[in-house]
């Protein structure tokens, strides 16, 4: 069975999309744009081309829809700054990478926002595994890919640190899913550090960094 994965986007989560436009603008120097709404789940976002097939997602509670009746994913309701929160693979077959997987990743559930669709995995509640270190898995249906509409702001995605005080389990876990880690690096970090992401990001002012 295939497992094999790649980096598909980094999540930053936000209070409101606002607040996640600027920040990563003050960061990085460059604009996300409107992506949409996902209206089963409550929330809607933007994002930013980071090269070919990656980008970036700003993603906030879109306070407009209905309460979904449920934890919004990315520990969104909990949410007051905006940060680099987690990431998300890709792979092609995820039924098979979720039982290959392993962490337990939650439940693999349908979602669509204008003409894409995609299966992705869900915690039942919302949280964030492995501190955010552990990805989110999706399958895109279809061969159409958000990052092919999305204008050119000068950004690539470099590198992305994963931080975790225990490495040789997110190792273990990167190779469950068959992970490309060619932009990977996993570092250890104390006992008392909380597991977080380093991203890596050429852009029109020169190396970056998003955290």
């Amino acid at each position: 069975m295939n497992t094999s994965s790649t980096i598909d986007h980094l999540i930053v989560t936000a209070p409101n999309l606002k607040a996640g436009v600027q920040w990563v603008r003050d960061a990085l120097g460059a604009t996300p744009e409107f992506g949409g709404k996902h209206k089963n789940i409550g929330t809607h976002n933007c994002l930013l081309s980071l090269g070919e097939d990656t980008y970036l997602e700003v993603i906030s509670p879109d306070p407009n829809a209905p309460d979904p009746g449920r934890p919004r994913l990315f520990d969104l309701d909990n949410v007051s700054e905006p940060r680099l929160a987690t990431w998300v693979a890709r792979t092609s077959d995820i039924h098979s990478a979720v039982s290959a997987c392993t962490e337990t990743l939650g439940v693999i559930e349908p979602m669509s926002r204008g003409e894409l669709n995609w299966l992705i995995t869900f915690t039942s509640d919302g949280s964030l595994l492995l501190g955010g270190i552990a990805p989110a898995l999706i399958e895109w249906q279809g061969t159409f890919h958000p990052s092919q509409k999305l204008r050119d702001e000068g950004c690539k995605l470099l590198a992305v640190e994963l931080h975790h005080s225990e490495p040789a389990r997110v190792e273990r876990l990167l190779q469950s899913i068959d992970l490309d880690t060619g932009r990977i690096r996993v570092v250890e970090s104390g006992s008392t550090t909380s597991p977080h992401i380093v991203a890596e990001i050429e852009t029109r002012q020169g190396v970056k960094t998003l955290s």
